[in-house]
C-alpha cells in the first residue's frame, strides 16, 4: 500500500503553498525509500509553483535539492543500505538507452529526463519533490552524501552545486585558468567555492560591490562591479571562462569582450527573453558561447565527493516549513545569503 506523508504543496499559480499530504509508492525492487531531512529552495521551485514557466501541472510539491537518510530498500537494491546518507537532485529517471544516458549525461536524455517534481513517471503518476517527509527513488538516480558535509548544507549541492561543477569541470577550470563568475547568488556563490577549490584564479562580476567581502571570503581573488563601465575596459580579453548565473538579459557584447583567445562564456541563467549574441564579438578571439544544465548522476556523485574532500557546503539559512512562502518572496528580492533550506522535521 502507498504511504501517506506530510508535504507542502502548490495548488495554483496565484495561491501560497500550503500543508497537505501526498502518497509515496511502495518500493519496487530497485527503489530506495528516503526519509528527507532537508530540502533546498531553488528559484526553479518558485517559477514552477507560481506558474511562471507556463507548464505547471497543479497540484505539485516542489523541491529538487533533497538530502536525507535511507529508511528502506527494495529487494534488489545493491547501491545503498538502510541508514545511508543520500541525496536526490533534479531528476529521478531517464530512458537509460539513448546515447546521452549511456554516456552518463542523463540530464540530456533524448526522450526527456523525468523531473523530480512536475513530471510524470513510468507508471503515469505525477512526481512530487522534496518539500515532503519522504520520497521513493530508483537507486540509479540517488547519490551518496559523504561524511564531512552536513545534510543541511549538502542539500543545495544537488542542484546549485552540480549546476556550477559541471561546466567548471567540462571547460577545465583549474590552475593557470582565469575564471569569472557572473552573479554572487544561490548559484554564483557555489561557483566561487568550487572554482577556487579547483585551483583557478577566480573573479566575481557583480552588479555592485555590496557582496565583495563575502565573495573574497568564499574564495574569489578579485571582485568587480559591472555597474562601473571601466570594468569592461580594464578586463578586456582577460578570462578563459566566464560562467553566467544571472537570469537576466545582459549586454553580451561587453561580457564576450572579456574573453581571451579561445575563451568560453557559459550561460546558466534562463532569462525571460531570448539572448542576443553579437556575431563579431564571438568571432573575435575565436570565442565560444555555450550553455550547460545540471549534471549526470556519476558527475553529481563526483561533485559531492569533491565538495567533501575540500570542505565545501552551501551557505544556507535553515527555515521551518511555515516560512516557505516568505522565503519565496525573499529569494525573488535577493534577500538570502545564499540558499534557503527547509528543515522537513517541521512539516
Amino acid at each position: 500500500m502507498p504511504t501517506t506523508v506530510n508535504a507542502y504543496i502548490a495548488t495554483a499559480a496565484d495561491a501560497p503553498l500550503e500543508p497537505a499530504t501526498i502518497e509515496r509508492r511502495d518500493p519496487k525492487p530497485h527503489d530506495v525509500v528516503i526519509d528527507i531531512a532537508y530540502a533546498g529552495i531553488c528559484h526553479s521551485d518558485i517559477h514552477t509553483a507560481r506558474g511562471e514557466w507556463g507548464r505547471t501541472a497543479f497540484p505539485v510539491v516542489p523541491g529538487h535539492e533533497i538530502a536525507g537518510i535511507v529508511s528502506a530498500v527494495g529487494s534488489e537494491v545493491t547501491r545503498y543500505s538502510v541508514g545511508d546518507r543520500v541525496g536526490v537532485g533534479c531528476f529521478v529517471d531517464s530512458c537509460r538507452e539513448c546515447e546521452p544516458c549511456q554516456a552518463g549525461d542523463e540530464q540530456y536524455c533524448e526522450r526527456g529526463m523525468t523531473g523530480t517534481y512536475n513530471a510524470v513517471d513510468r507508471d503515469g503518476e505525477p512526481t512530487h519533490g522534496g518539500y515532503s517527509k519522504a520520497i521513493v527513488v530508483d537507486e540509479n538516480y540517488v547519490c551518496g552524501i559523504p561524511e564531512g558535509i552536513g545534510l543541511d548544507e549538502a542539500a543545495p549541492l544537488l542542484c546549485a552545486g552540480i549546476t556550477l561543477y559541471s561546466p567548471l569541470r567540462h571547460w577545465n577550470a583549474g590552475p593557470g585558468k582565469k575564471v569569472a563568475i557572473v552573479g554572487l547568488g544561490g548559484l554564483g556563490h557555489m561557483g566561487v567555492k568550487i572554482a577556487h577549490a579547483m585551483g583557478a584564479e577566480v573573479t566575481v562580476l557583480s552588479q555592485s560591490l555590496k557582496k565583495m567581502e563575502d565573495g573574497l571570503r568564499l574564495g574569489a581573488d578579485h571582485y568587480y562591479a559591472t555597474s562601473d563601465p571601466d570594468t569592461f575596459t580594464n578586463l578586456r580579453n582577460e578570462f578563459d571562462l566566464i560562467v553566467n548565473t544571472v537570469s537576466a538579459n545582459l549586454p553580451m557584447q561587453k561580457y564576450l569582450g572579456m574573453l581571451a583567445l579561445n575563451g568560453t562564456l557559459v550561460e546558466l541563467g534562463l532569462p525571460e527573453h531570448p539572448i542576443e549574441v553579437p556575431a563579431f564579438a564571438v568571432a573575435a578571439n575565436r570565442r565560444s558561447f555555450a550553455g550547460s544544465m545540471i549534471g549526470g548522476i556519476a558527475e553529481t556523485q563526483e561533485m559531492l565527493d569533491f565538495c567533501a574532500e575540500h570542505g565545501i557546503g552551501s551557505e544556507i539559512e535553515v527555515i521551518g516549513a511555515d516560512k516557505i512562502n516568505e522565503a519565496y518572496d525573499r529569494v525573488v528580492a535577493s534577500d538570502v545569503r545564499y540558499r534557503f533550506v527547509i528543515d522537513t522535521a517541521t512539516l
